[in-house]
């Protein structure tokens, strides 16, 4: 089992939403004690038809438990978002203080019908694949790029059975997030598009030319690309907005959540991963920017994430914006040995951003200073940014 670094409120109410299989109901029982937890998990059609049915029935049901239960965990709300309110009118009137903890893959759903958030009456967190700060000993980069690193993926070290696993996981989201929940009324379109979004993951996204490509409209690309970030299936990337001379892109890019669930969904499994190929550079920084998304939002969701490129094609993979701190641009490449050319960018827009901090991260292991570039190992760089 992994020590997860997620941090939960001590006595408020909390929504925690995470993708499929990120370990949710696993965390919640490591962390929240049998004796002083009362679970309901809607996923059982038993207990969604039961409170679907009835939500107020909740108010006796939990009212009648001992009094060492004080939390009260509603897996996957998303599936009778009606038992929001119920929470909502428990937490303003009953007397007894009850904590309630609501997990879900998607906060999309409850958005779309309405449903009671509580209006602050509960946080919001979220959880991701694993880090490599949970991962410890156990973490193995050529693997971590292979397969990625939801939790399943270490419980077997069988080769055929994690890309069972991740191709199923694929096939699962179509039917369980997206058609089950009716969230695009024709989903062979979606399918199409799943799998051009994971072949142009990283990249600057052009909505014209992927709509040529499923045959749908642009408008309908860019509401394919909202539906993966509120299903949590990955990060859409906004271009670094400075007041500034240049003419910068303003389209984004998007990054899938996990290297083996977007190979899984562009049908690459069983492509190696060849350092010094352009597959495995652009699975490194897919790995390494999904890395620092996933552990700014753990330790400093305040954190802006962006990337940066203007008119001349002068870009910049990752820009870093922690309040008080001057901006940080990182080059990342996937090079066991770096040179001067790898931080060309930098060096051009260095001039611009007199105050930022510029860092190279990659495989080379030699620390050094380049014009004003920290060339740096991307674990150490990435542990530098982390709070």
């Amino acid at each position: 089992m992994f020590k997860r670094v997620a941090k939960f409120p001590k006595v408020k109410s909390f929504f925690l939403f995470g993708a499929r299989g990120t370990g949710k109901s696993t965390l919640l029982k490591e962390t929240f004690s049998e004796q002083s937890t009362y679970r309901l998990d809607l996923l059982l059609p038993s207990v969604e038809e039961r409170l679907a049915r009835d939500p107020e029935s909740l108010v006796g049901e939990i009212n009648g438990l001992p009094k060492r239960v004080t939390t009260v965990v509603l897996d996957e709300i998303q599936k009778v978002p009606k038992l929001l309110d119920v929470v909502h009118f428990v937490l303003e009137n009953e007397s007894r203080p009850w904590r309630f903890i609501l997990t879900g893959s998607s906060g999309r759903k409850l958005k779309r019908d309405g449903a009671n958030l509580l209006a602050g009456r509960a946080f919001v967190r979220e959880l991701f694949p694993l880090v490599i700060s949970e991962l410890g000993s156990a973490f193995d980069l050529n693997d971590a790029l292979s397969w990625g690193t939801l939790p399943y993926i270490f419980s077997t070290e069988d080769v055929e059975e994690k890309n069972d696993y991740l191709s199923s996981y694929v096939r699962t989201y179509l039917s369980e997030e997206i058609q089950r929940e009716q969230i695009v009324r024709n989903l062979d379109p979606f399918r199409r598009f799943l799998e051009v979004a994971a072949q142009y993951n990283g990249k600057i996204i052009n909505h014209s030319n992927i709509a040529r490509g499923i045959g749908v409209d642009p408008k309908t690309v860019a509401s394919y690309y909202s539906i993966l970030e509120d299903t949590l299936l990955g990060h859409i990337v906004m271009p670094f907005s400075f007041s500034f001379r240049k003419k910068l892109i303003k389209s984004p890019k998007f990054y899938f959540f996990d290297t083996g669930v977007s190979r899984a969904a562009a049908r690459i499994l069983s492509v190696r991963l060849v350092p010094g190929t352009s597959i495995y550079g652009q699975t490194f920084e897919q790995f390494v920017m999904t890395q620092a998304i996933h552990g700014l939002k753990y330790a400093c969701p305040e954190a802006k994430v962006s990337y940066y490129k203007d008119e001349s094609d002068i870009e910049v993979d990752l820009v870093i914006e922690k309040p008080g701190e001057p901006v940080m641009f990182v080059e990342i490449k996937s090079s066991s040995q770096v040179d001067e050319s790898s931080i060309k960018s930098m060096r051009i827009i260095r001039k611009d951003f007199p105050d930022a901090r510029f860092q190279l991260w990659s495989q080379d292991k030699v620390r050094r200073l380049v014009d004003g570039v920290e060339v740096i190992s991307w674990n150490d760089g990435l542990r530098g940014v982390i709070c």
